[in-house]
């Protein structure tokens, strides 16, 4: 049996041939793109999890070694974090830690290589002077994140070390991440995975079912002259599994470029290691081994109805229409999500229990209700219909809504995920972002402060301003934080102004105010009487120092600079308000970039899927195009019809998806956090439609097949 589905596959004529080939190169495709999600997922979970060892966090029975006083903080350059550890050593042995050979002794340090790259490029005053002493080494690669973390060790003495707020002393350093922010992104990543994964496995299950009902037909034919069911189902394994297995082997091969492409890409904000892009040796077995067995199981499948009924199979029997049921499962996942609107667990555990069973019920009921919604869809444009193409095109999808169905399936999931993750990220971005306007960029702000500096850092090139702001003694809810003498206020007038008769006033350490509300503090804002004198004024502690800018990111720099050595015992970093908002979102801005991958990856293989079911309807059909041809039928009216069934589905869906995934965020907002969804920016349209322009594209990209399928010899031959 094995060699004649050889024959049958390889040398049954041109168009056997042709068919092996596609199957092989749809395979391939799939296998590429299916070994790059399961690696880019898996590098997302090492580089998120691989500094680990930065926290600082004791390691329980590791070999002690001689104390270390450990402090972690964060600096900033041009907008980006830099991560700091200053570290005290209590003795010659101190703990080892990865990527560097000794902790630094006082005066040195060590560093990753793109930092290193910055320094090096960069003025002493800008980024260099604020690391005492020398370059002692370079941070090693598998010890950090990325290419692109900016990653440095500086030496201290162990009092210098302890006076940093948070320090602590440890004897070995752990390099385990923490369980629940690992057990959170795994579970972000496996929905973001599956957002993925969907439609390539679609994709590969269509492609291997290429011409599946003109096989039908000749394997029924089989069975009417004698071949048993069980030879019936090992020819068409033996014909699917080999093309395949050619694909298979030609889809690893392909990996390698589609690996160099996802490494060049900062797909997380920041680029992989091409060494972390790698589905490991486990994953790479399964993959070897599922798709060609995925393939040979799709085929028996496949084969069901010819074993049950050969002379169903040549007579075409229309498959039963899907039932109203099948909304079922959708509808109860809504409602899941809906019940616990003012309702919502106390705990992290909980309201993972509580919400994550009602997407998961959602996403399983779209796959379930698709074929019915097509079928709906399908019959009310076959009322409307006026003409041919739109009467052809309603009347297939309504006789097999299932196979019409089953190529879109995989957009359907993606773009659910995609808006339901657009959603919730967006609401929360603009319930809990900044808007300040011009002037957050332009204000530097340390919460901590000495009065001296405020004489040194107008001295530093672009500074406008300095200003050292002592707490508000009747700071309450709701009420600025800081005080400022008018006096000082009336010499920066574009951040507002003082009662008439005030001495002091009450304000905000960063002079506009940390609300979304206060966006408009200006010029024309009059800022409360703060009740105090100079004297009491006096003993109160200056916390808040805040440096105007010009403008230029040196002049940030430069004054961030002064800032460090003047505040060497800094907590929290001198920022801009933008960087302050911006650092804040980082994590929202990493799963919205994880989504966006998904809508523009998952809409093409989405129009792949459907360009090999308008290829294998074609095949399928040729002979009665051919014949609608040769009694007058244009080209153009069978090429609206292709179109037509395949363009209705795929943008059907998308509306359906969109909707859906929009409806289950704001059950999900209003449920945990009591918001109202915000509407999505143009960013989340211009990828939808760019995705769904691209799969349409691909499945034009298929019509010119009709002219040559559906010549006159078509009819004669067949």
């Amino acid at each position: 049996m094995i060699r004649l589905g050889l024959r049958l596959a390889l040398a049954n004529g041109r168009e056997a041939l042709l068919r092996f080939v596609l199957i092989a190169v749809a395979v391939a495709l799939g296998t590429g793109l299916l070994l790059a999600t399961v690696a880019g997922v898996l590098a997302v979970d090492k580089q998120l999890s691989r500094g680990a060892w930065m926290r600082g966090a004791p390691a329980a029975g590791a070999p002690a070694a001689d104390p270390v006083v450990w402090a972690n903080r964060e600096d900033f350059f041009a907008g980006t974090s830099i991560w700091r550890i200053d570290v005290g050593l209590k003795g010659d042995h101190p703990p080892a830690v990865p990527g560097v050979a000794r902790l630094p002794a006082p005066g040195e340090y060590y560093v990753t290589q793109a930092l290193h790259d910055l320094i090096a490029t960069h003025p002493a005053d800008e980024l260099g002077a604020r690391f005492p002493g020398r370059e002692a080494g370079i941070i090693g690669s598998g010890a950090v994140p990325s290419p692109d973390s900016l990653v440095i060790v500086v030496g201290r003495t162990p009092a210098e070390a302890a006076a940093i707020p948070r320090a602590h002393e440890l004897t070995a350093v752990s390099n385990e991440p923490l369980a629940i922010p690992a057990a959170a992104m795994d579970l972000v990543l496996s929905v973001i995975a599956g957002g993925l994964l969907f439609p390539l496995l679609v994709f590969i299950g269509t492609a291997t079912r290429l011409s599946a009902t003109r096989r039908e037909q000749r394997f029924a034919a089989m069975r009417l002259i004698g071949a048993t069911p069980r030879q019936v189902t090992q020819l068409a394994a033996v014909e699917s599994g080999a093309a395949a297995v050619v694909g298979t082997i030609a889809g690893f091969a392909l990996f390698p470029a589609l690996r160099s492409a996802m490494a060049a890409v900062p797909l997380t904000t920041e680029r992989f290691f091409p060494g972390d892009i790698s589905p490991g040796p486990v994953i790479a077995v399964l993959i070897a081994l599922g798709v060609p067995l995925g393939a040979v199981a799709a085929a028996a499948f496949a084969m069901r109805q010819v074993r049950i009924s050969p002379l169903g199979v040549v007579r075409q029997v229309t498959p039963k229409p899907p039932r109203a049921w099948r909304l079922i499962p959708l509808v109860a996942g809504l409602l899941e999500l809906a019940y616990f609107i003012g309702r919502r667990p106390e705990t992290s555990s909980g309201q993972t229990a509580a919400f994550l069973p009602g997407f998961l019920l959602v996403m399983v009921g779209l796959v379930i209700a698709g074929p019915w919604l097509t079928m709906v869809g399908a019959r009310l444009l076959a009322r409307r219909a006026r003409r041919l193409p739109a009467l052809v095109a309603a009347r297939r999808l309504a006789d097999n809504p299932q196979a019409a169905f089953r190529a879109v399936s995989g957009v359907m999931l993606a773009l659910f995920v995609v808006s339901v993750a657009t959603g919730v990220i967006g609401t929360m971005n603009d319930e809990r972002g900044v808007h300040y306007g011009e002037l957050a960029s332009v204000t530097l702000v340390q919460f901590a402060a000495e009065d001296g500096l405020a004489l040194e850092l107008p001295a530093v090139k672009g500074v406008t301003f300095a200003v050292a702001l002592p707490r508000n003694p009747d700071e309450s809810m709701g009420s600025p934080s800081n005080l400022i003498a008018c006096a000082e206020l009336a010499r920066i007038p574009q951040y507002g102004r003082c009662a008439p008769g005030a001495q002091y006033a009450q304000i905000w350490g960063n002079l506009v105010g940390f609300d979304r509300v206060r966006s408009g503090v200006g010029a024309a804002t009059v800022w409360p009487t703060a009740p105090v004198t100079a004297d009491q004024v006096a003993t109160l502690p200056v916390d808040t120092f805040v440096v105007g800018l010009d403008g230029d990111p040196a002049t940030t720099e430069r004054a961030r600079t002064a800032m460090v050595l003047a505040f060497p015992e800094y907590e929290v970093p001198a920022l801009t308000d933008v960087e302050r908002g911006t650092n804040s979102r980082t994590q929202m801005a990493l799963f919205q970039r994880l989504a966006d991958v998904i809508m523009l990856f998952s809409l093409p293989i989405a129009g792949c899927s459907l360009a090999v079911s308008v290829a294998a309807g074609l095949a399928d059909r040729k002979r009665p195009f051919s014949l609608l041809r040769l009694t007058g039928v244009p080209l153009r009216m069978l090429r609206r019809v292709i179109a037509l069934e395949s363009a209705v589905p795929l943008l059907a869906v998308a509306v359906l998806a969109a909707a859906t995934g929009f409806g289950a965020a704001q059950l999900f907002l209003r449920a945990q956090m009591d918001y109202t969804l915000t509407a999505p920016g143009w960013p989340y349209y211009a990828l939808t439609v760019l995705g769904l322009a691209m799969s349409l594209a691909i499945i034009a990209s298929t019509l010119p097949l009709l002219s040559r399928m559906t010549g006159p010899e078509t009819a004669r031959n067949e």
